[in-house]
């Protein structure tokens, strides 16, 4: 039992030191072409970037009335595809925080407006204009008639439930950020919004 544990060990050294070690100025190489999507996932800052994967020659000839969207509330990416399953455009997205969770499971949307005010959240003012709460809930906090409630701007709205939660522009930080619904960046939802309808499936998981 002492030889083979003797060996064991004589083996683990000579494998540590013969050349099983990774160099330091090791370059990683991403093994898909270029401008794929493959090549976009492979990236090493997929997780961290802002930035947006468009196929532009698919994206343009895709129907509207035939795509469908999927969002990933891990890796905080939405995914836009056409007919064929294939991904179009590739955005990062800002979900629900543990107080306030973006739901999952299959949607449709049912509502788009290009200019929206929420009538839930938003900033509350006195009479004279001062701040009285900058990120108030009306289902939580009192609004008196000595108020004034300013709902928050949600453009390019495109509802996903009755009670409130969609997908629109806002504060896109890498991290789970807002109150349920699925924010993008400016640049990002104004390509999602123009190749989406009213019944397009969004899948969130």
């Amino acid at each position: 039992m002492k030889t083979a544990l003797f060996s064991l060990l004589l083996l683990s050294l000579f494998f540590t030191s013969c050349g099983s070690k990774v160099p330091n100025n090791a370059v990683y190489v991403n093994p898909y072409p270029q401008g794929t999507h493959k090549n976009f996932l492979a990236r090493l800052d997929y997780l961290q970037t802002h930035d947006i994967y468009k196929d532009v020659i698919e994206y343009e000839k895709a129907d509207p009335k035939k795509t469908y969207i999927e969002i990933n509330l891990s890796s905080l990416r939405g995914q836009l595809f056409n007919k064929d399953g294939l991904v179009i455009l590739d955005y990062p997205i800002a979900g629900g925080t543990e107080e306030f969770p973006t739901p999952t499971g299959k949607f449709r949307i049912w509502e788009k407006k290009e200019d929206k005010e929420s009538n839930i959240y938003g900033v509350l003012y006195d009479k004279e204009g001062n701040v009285i709460k900058k990120d108030a809930d009306v289902r939580v906090d009192e609004v008196t008639e000595e108020m004034v409630f300013d709902g928050a701007d949600m453009p390019y709205w495109m509802r996903l439930t009755g009670d409130g939660i969609g997908m629109h522009q806002g504060n896109v930080p890498r991290r789970p950020a807002s109150h349920g619904c699925i924010r993008h960046t400016m640049e990002g939802v104004k390509q999602v919004f123009a190749k989406v309808e009213v019944g397009t499936k969004v899948t969130i998981k």
